[in-house]
């Protein structure tokens, strides 16, 4: 069973792009070293729908998105959007256009104007399997339990 580790001001990133877009949902993506399965490079995108119930990116700036990763020998380790109104749960729409099997598929509920909701599923042909969120200050000492030290 998988698990997402993510820093802290990651997730932070997330937060504030979809409080900032509410109440239209939030995409956007957070590119990773292909095979590390560590999100480092956040990439917030256009929600091309512009709509509080749908989210869509923009097939130019997806294009340019994943040449840039190519480039980089990057991979979308998170891809994420917010809900506005419901729960942090995949809609059937969501998941009719999840199409990496390895992206870890966050959702953050911005429902609750003083709390969030942050989920994380793989969703592998059409099934969603969701997935525990652990949080951290930064890679390089997220299982030595010292993370006092600094991260570069």
């Amino acid at each position: 069973m998988g698990v997402l580790r993510i820093r802290r001001d990651l997730v932070d990133e997330i937060v504030a792009h979809a409080r900032r877009d509410h109440p239209d949902e939030a995409c956007g993506v957070i590119a990773g070293p292909d095979g590390s399965d560590r999100p480092e490079r956040f990439i917030p995108m256009l929600n091309a729908a512009r709509s509080p119930t749908f989210y869509e990116f923009d097939s130019g700036d997806l294009l340019r998105l994943y040449r840039e990763m190519d480039a980089n020998d990057e991979v979308p380790v998170v891809i994420y959007h917010s809900h506005t109104a419901t729960e942090a749960y995949p809609s059937r729409t969501d998941i009719s256009y999840a199409s990496e099997p390895f992206a870890h598929y966050v959702l953050v509920s911005t429902r609750e104007p003083e709390e969030h909701e942050f989920r994380s599923y793989r969703i592998v042909d059409g099934v969603v399997t969701e997935e525990p969120v652990e949080v951290v200050e930064s890679y390089m000492f997220a299982n030595t339990g010292n993370d006092d030290a600094p991260d570069r």
